[in-house]
């Protein structure tokens, strides 16, 4: 049964279905270099102080290259060119006037002021697998993105951040993962970042997050009829725009935000252990050590069609994005998931951290992790 979050925006929400608006009317191309050009206004002259002061200098002294000018009638020459500005032309104003026109002199009130805040950390990301201890493939397959697009009023952040849990023999599982990765990013960028270079960008972003889930359950199916293999994977895929998440979520691979209190799970398994745990027939804290946390009810590419999950969720506070496979979470515990977030701000660094963390607790499966770190300000 596909969930929903109560603050799911509904496709006429400007967050999701009209956020795009085309950007600003472009410039006008600089003459070429090539160009020649009549100069309309006869350089200033050099001052006469200045002009005296260059002529104490004897003439045998001056016919010479390299003469022996003296440091401080270099400093004065300069210090009165530089003051002596000339009157302006009189047809010159109207240039300057008009602010889109040419370039003049800012007065001190008005250059620009530099930040009195500056960031803690930035929104970077890294994403990372590791084969485990255990297992001889790795049957996973993660993708992250940042980049950001053109919108009227100025550009903004898009990211996208994929992890698949793939499961079937003869290699079918790390099939499965990798074709949900691939058909998860082309959809995302045909759907989204080239219509929104090109400033047709119209398409609702919770629809096309759950279809891009769709079309990968198909392209996996497809394959697993042609190669008669039972093969499918889990997929958690997430956009990031702005400072909002839109989520499509199949299986037991796992999103967190990292918040102030901590970190907070946003996807719900689909396993026999997390149906038990939304019952209320089990603790979460029991779901790692449960024999059935293995079986899910719910995957990418076994069926012909599946129902995939959707959450809207804002970014808040948070200073991570956080997904992961079973073979990380099922190993450590959350405490230690936000013990290691919390020391780097670096996602390269916590990213490897989890990783080393799962293999210490026995590396039992395949381990993936894509970190997000949110921008933050300094208190």
């Amino acid at each position: 049964m596909q969930t929903e979050s109560p603050s799911d925006p509904s496709p006429s929400d400007p967050q999701s279905a009209d956020w795009w608006a085309s950007s600003g009317p472009a410039l006008d191309v600089a003459p070429s270099r090539n160009q020649s050009a009549e100069v309309p206004h006869p350089l200033p002259e050099v001052p006469a102080e200045a002009a005296a002061l260059v002529s104490e200098v004897p003439a045998e002294s001056a016919e010479t290259p390299t003469a022996p000018y003296s440091v401080l009638t270099i400093e004065r020459v300069a210090a009165l060119s530089v003051s002596a500005e000339p009157p302006l032309p009189s047809d010159l104003p109207t240039l300057v006037d008009d602010p889109l026109e040419g370039t003049r002199q800012l007065a001190a009130n008005s250059a620009p002021a530099l930040s009195s805040r500056n960031s803690r950390q930035g929104l970077a990301a890294m994403a990372a697998r590791d084969i485990g201890r255990v297992r001889e493939v790795n049957q996973d397959s993660v993708f992250s993105m940042l980049t950001t697009l053109p919108r009227e009023g100025g550009e903004i952040s898009v990211g996208l951040f994929v992890v698949a849990d793939g499961m079937g023999g003869h290699q079918g599982g790390e099939v499965a993962s990798r074709l949900a990765v691939r058909t998860v990013v082309h959809h995302v960028l045909s759907q989204l970042v080239l219509p929104a270079l090109d400033e047709r960008m119209d398409e609702a972003l919770q629809p096309m997050m759950i279809a891009a889930v769709q079309s990968a359950n198909e392209a996996i199916w497809d394959s697993a009829q042609v190669m008669g293999s039972d093969m499918g994977t889990t997929c958690t895929a997430i956009l990031l725009v702005g400072g909002s998440l839109y989520i499509a979520h199949v299986g037991d691979s796992r999103a967190y935000l990292f918040e102030p209190g901590g970190l907070r799970q946003l996807t719900a398994d689909h396993s026999t252990v997390g149906r038990l745990i939304q019952l209320g027939q089990l603790e979460p804290s029991e779901a790692r050590e449960h024999p059935l946390r293995n079986q899910l009810y719910r995957t990418v590419g076994q069926q012909p069609q599946v129902m995939v999950d959707f959450i809207y969720q804002t970014v808040g506070q948070s200073s991570h994005l956080f997904l992961c496979s079973d073979g990380l979470w099922g190993m450590i515990d959350e405490a230690m998931m936000a013990q290691a977030l919390a020391r780097s701000p670096w996602p390269q660094d916590a990213c490897n951290e989890l990783i080393a963390l799962a293999n210490l607790a026995g590396g039992d499966d395949n381990i993936s992790a894509v970190v997000v770190t949110l921008p933050l300000l300094e208190r």
